[in-house]
């Protein structure tokens, strides 16, 4: 169905409605009109089928708020197919092709009309507006999306980093100004006249746009093509870039940088960088979501009788802990505010493990101490309470 079958059609009369019919009288009238002309009950009929797909194609337009309000609205403006004059313009209608409003095509090739025709008007209506006869003006096109990797250490990932990335992406070639024409001087597509896309039938009166074939979604074609991106508009451009990437980051952690990937098209919006970065192991510290860990040894004789340890922190000075009597082996301690950069700008904290140094030479005087250390606490069996809990099970 064209813009001008869309004005020039009376679906009221179609479905035998006055103008002024509520939702609710369309939809009756609809169903019994439906029933009547019906393919399965007037098989064979094509005048039938035909007057099925009338009383179809007037519900969808009139059974939608929208749509009977766009149709209404342009019903008045025409006229009913006739143009209306202002005042001071004469009494009556005259009647012409509506198809100059609507982008027709000239002697010559050029679009008529009003500055490439009122399709557009109606294009959201019936997804017209890209297809041929829709107007001239070429549409922007956004930037493609682009992807790199970086690899952090683990200290530039916790506190965050500007880092330099060389990215190569597709960019308006610099030798033809991003027209594709050696010249500079790209013709409009005829296909889709400039609109780099075409439409294609779906039924019930309606279409669907795809990329114009002929241009590629482009809207124009180089009558010279150019010689470094063979009429594309578009070359492999390579640039570096400072890229912050904020503190906290995970290694795996994928990062969207908004309007940072390849440029846009006839005005359109730069494409978007997504960073993967990668993070280094760190020989003391580890990550465990916003905090960090941390694993240090102490003396047998720090963990029974208790002490106070140095403990290191990532970039800052040590903290001390204290280590209460009977520390068993595997005890995690937290010492707050000295992990990872959360997003609000706050720390996490600094997991400290416990871990039980057991030497592995000594001297005679030690092992003269640890034998006397024996005797005193032999009648003790760390392991009968094992035992126990094991018949029991």
């Amino acid at each position: 169905m064209s813009t001008k079958d869309f004005v020039e059609k009376d679906y009221y009369k179609v479905l035998g409605v006055p103008k002024d019919a509520t939702e609710a009288e369309i939809k009756k009238a609809y169903r019994k009109l439906a029933r009547e002309f019906h393919p399965d009950a007037n098989k064979g009929d094509a005048s039938a089928e035909e007057r099925f797909k009338e009383i179809s194609e007037a519900n969808d337009i009139l059974g939608d708020a929208k749509k009977r309000k766009e149709y209404d609205e342009a019903r008045a403006l025409f006229g009913n197919g006739g143009f209306r004059p202002g005042p001071g313009g004469g009494g009556g209608s005259f009647n012409f092709d509506l198809g100059d409003l609507f982008g027709g095509q000239q002697p010559g090739g050029q679009a008529g009309g009003f500055g490439g025709g009122l399709g557009d008007v109606f294009g959201g209506l019936f997804n017209r507006g890209a297809g041929p006869g829709a107007g001239t003006r070429t549409q922007p096109r956004r930037g493609q999306d682009i992807e790199s990797e970086v690899t952090l250490s683990f200290t530039e990932a916790v506190d965050g980093a500007t880092v330099p990335l060389r990215m190569s992406s597709q960019a308006p070639c610099k030798a033809c100004s991003g027209t594709g024409d050696k010249n500079g001087t790209p013709r409009v597509c005829p296909t889709c006249v400039g609109t780099g896309q075409v439409s294609r039938g779906s039924g019930g009166g309606f279409s669907l746009t795809d990329p114009c074939a002929d241009c590629k979604g482009r809207g124009l074609i180089a009558e010279t093509p150019c010689d470094v991106c063979k009429g594309s508009g578009r070359a492999r451009s390579s640039r570096t870039m400072q890229v912050r990437i904020p503190a906290g980051v995970s290694n795996g952690q994928r990062i969207r940088l908004r309007g940072k990937g390849a440029p846009g098209e006839r005005g359109g919006p730069a494409g978007d960088l997504y960073v993967v970065v990668h993070v280094d192991a760190h020989p003391v510290f580890g990550r465990k979501d916003d905090n960090l860990t941390v694993t240090v040894p102490v003396t047998f004789t720090e963990a029974a009788l208790g002490a106070d340890v140095k403990v290191p922190t990532l970039n800052g000075p040590s903290v001390t802990l204290k280590l209460p009597p009977g520390t068993p082996n595997g005890r995690t301690m937290r010492a707050r505010g000295k992990g990872a950069v959360r997003k609000d700008g706050t720390r996490g904290d600094l997991l400290v493990t416990v871990e039980v140094a057991v030497p592995t030479e000594l001297s005679d005087k030690a092992r003269e101490a640890l034998e006397m250390y024996r005797e005193a606490t032999g009648s003790e069996d760390p392991r009968s309470a094992l035992f126990e809990s094991a018949k029991g099970a």
